[in-house]
């Protein structure tokens, strides 16, 4: 049924418009993807040309030990995000998915998704991290603490502020209610901006006892210039 609906009721790709079948993006499209099969450094998960630790992290070692992060964030994974997390198009996290899965199986635990506060949570009506992280999960045979970590502060948006003012917007934003002493956490999350929010997420966990922490994340903005 679903060959015979494609034939009749082509789906287009969503950045340039041509015929996409059932996928979200064309094959074109999809080879392009910002970033796609860059090195980047294992610590923030920014492109780094040779793939080592970057300078910024070696200065200021972020709280969380990795991040594999796929691709950067640019057209058009900015706008499929967004119309996941603003649009509610659901449908498109299954490429993220995709995307997320080809990656390499994370030596870990548990999962644990980037938790809203819930007033944003009430708002949205759901939690993008929470819908990639389930699958996500499944598929590494690991188990998921949907609401293992709460959000008790409801941050001013990161967007715009300078690096030290988005580590101080988010201190002491998290709780740890899962039992996580001792176990090898990862955290999913749809972007990665400065990494403040991660690893202040990442400071919280290891005070409850996390023996590790490692990001798994769709795209990582790149640094300006």
């Amino acid at each position: 049924m679903g060959s015979v609906l494609e034939a009749f009721f082509p789906q287009q790709c969503f950045a340039c418009g041509a015929g996409s079948g059932s996928a979200v993006l064309c094959a074109d499209c999809l080879q392009t993807l910002p970033g796609r099969g860059q090195a980047r450094c294992p610590s923030c998960g920014i492109s780094h040309p040779a793939g080592g630790v970057c300078g910024a992290c070696l200065s200021h070692p972020p709280a969380f030990d990795r991040t594999l992060a796929v691709l950067d964030y640019g057209f058009p994974l900015d706008r499929l995000v967004q119309a996941l997390k603003y649009g509610h198009r659901l449908s498109v996290s299954r490429l993220f998915i995709d995307l997320l899965t080809a990656q390499a199986a994370p030596e870990a635990d548990i999962v644990i998704p980037m938790p809203l506060h819930v007033s944003r949570l009430r708002a949205r009506g759901f939690n993008q991290a929470a819908e990639l992280a389930r699958p996500l999960a499944r598929h590494w045979g690991l188990p998921v603490a949907l609401d293992g970590v709460v959000r008790d502060v409801d941050t001013a948006p990161q967007a715009g502020l300078p690096w030290k003012a988005r580590a101080a917007n988010v201190r002491g934003a998290f709780r740890v209610t899962a039992g996580v002493e001792g176990l090898r956490v990862v955290v999913v999350d749809d972007v990665m901006t400065t990494g403040a929010t991660l690893s202040e997420l990442a400071r919280s966990l290891k005070g409850a006892g996390a023996a590790s922490v490692e990001n798994r994340v769709l795209a990582r903005t790149p640094r300006p210039g």
